[in-house]
């Protein structure tokens, strides 16, 4: 028998041990540093269980922005539809949302994961929590410091899929970045996804609408422009189009550019309408009174519109109407990663081969977040894990196979 040892007992890590216990020959042992598997799998599905996504093949792949190259060949392999027939194997029932986002009927992770841990069992996956991996030791051995001290491991293949650098308290703390490094893997540097900003907002603006949600709105940056709402912190923003754009503002922070969130405060009027309501004759109206009256702008949008425009602005109905349909709201910095939904960066793809097996270590795969890419949340980071699970852990089956016994 051969062993195949996996680190990391998340999505990616499951997925490639599963693939590795249906072919003949080889034993499957799951290691990972926490005290349960797929911990932070469970957590993203504490408001609901987002597992894909139901639209067109090229748009969901063009979510992977400059990886996509990268991650189309994965998709091939096991992509939304994929994902959708393997859990229904599992038994539980999906479903398509209005948004086109695919969730199981529960709207549970916890029950799919107790079917999914139960069938990996029954195909002889063995599972060892509070593994912490460490690298390999002299003899090539993997090395894990446990709740009884280090132990050492032999494999015949090994696979990681130890998440990028976000949750630090759920498992995935990127530890590993050096190790690999070190093995002369190219990796890129962790950076926050899916990550909220820092805003330099007025006291006044804080302490009034810090936690108010802002919506309906349409955002844009970098030529990306969507429609959604998101929320105000006492630090700056975040929320599911703030994390829908963080990627180009992040790369703006990086290049020491300006970075703008582009608010479209009134999606619904076009701002010719606006610039002739604005100008109605105002009386005794305050001009609160007189943007909720013509404008339907009120509340944090107005507090938006305040923090941002200068007086002359917001007398004056044509540049009102224009900040109104385009408020840029400067972002200074990103969350620290610990505290974003994914990380970008990670081991690069040029440094793996077709089947993600590293170029510099023979018989090292790696799967997941780790890997060098992003996507906005919406089921395409859970399904590009699951592809690269499924691709390493096919690829290290069939690399076995031809090593000699």
């Amino acid at each position: 028998m051969r062993r195949a040892v996996i680190v990391g007992g998340g999505p990616a890590g499951l997925m490639a041990a599963e693939r590795l216990a249906a072919q003949p020959g080889i034993e499957v042992d799951v290691f990972d540093a926490m005290p349960s598997l797929g911990r932070k799998f469970l957590i993203a599905g504490v408001g609901g269980m987002n597992i894909t996504h139901a639209e067109a093949m090229p748009d969901f792949i063009a979510r992977y922005g400059a990886r996509a190259a990268q991650i189309a060949p994965l998709l091939d392999d096991f992509g939304p539809q994929a994902v959708r027939d393997w859990i229904h194997g599992l038994g539980i029932a999906t479903f398509i949302g209005s948004s086109g986002r695919v969730f199981p009927r529960e709207m549970k992770a916890a029950p799919l994961l107790r079917a999914w841990l139960h069938r990996l069992r029954g195909q002889g996956v063995r599972f060892h929590v509070r593994h912490r991996w460490q690298g390999w030791d002299a003899a090539g051995r993997l090395r894990f410091s446990t709740p009884a001290g280090e132990v050492a491991h032999a494999a015949d293949v090994t696979l990681l899929a130890l998440g990028g650098g976000s949750w630090a308290k759920l498992g995935s703390d990127g530890r590993w970045v050096e190790v690999l490094a070190s093995q002369n893997i190219p990796v890129a540097p962790l950076r926050p996804a899916n990550c909220g900003f820092d805003v330099a907002w007025s006291e006044h603006f804080r302490q009034r609408f810090a936690g108010h949600p802002v919506k309906p709105v349409v955002g844009e940056c970098g030529g990306l422009r969507q429609q959604g709402e998101f929320n105000i912190t006492e630090q700056g923003i975040e929320g599911g189009l703030v994390y829908a754009l963080s990627a180009p503002l992040r790369d703006a922070l990086d290049a020491g550019a300006p970075a703008h969130l582009v608010l479209d405060l009134a999606p619904g009027r076009s701002q010719e309408r606006l610039q002739s309501d604005l100008a109605r004759p105002r009386g005794r109206d305050s001009l609160a009174k007189h943007l909720r009256r013509c404008a339907g702008i009120e509340g944090v949008k107005a507090g938006l519109l305040h923090e941002f425009c200068p007086p002359p602005v917001l007398g004056d109905p044509v540049a009102l109407a224009a900040a109104i349909k385009a408020l840029p709201l400067p972002v200074r910095a990103t969350r620290p990663l610990d505290e974003a939904i994914s990380s970008a960066g990670g081991v690069r793809f040029e440094g793996l081969d077709d089947s993600l097996m590293a170029q510099t270590r023979p018989g090292l795969f790696l799967a997941g977040e780790m890997l060098d890419w992003e996507a906005p949340t919406g089921g395409y980071l859970l399904t590009a894990c699951l592809a690269s699970g499924y691709r390493a852990g096919n690829g290290a089956a069939a690399w076995l196979s031809r090593q000699p016994a």
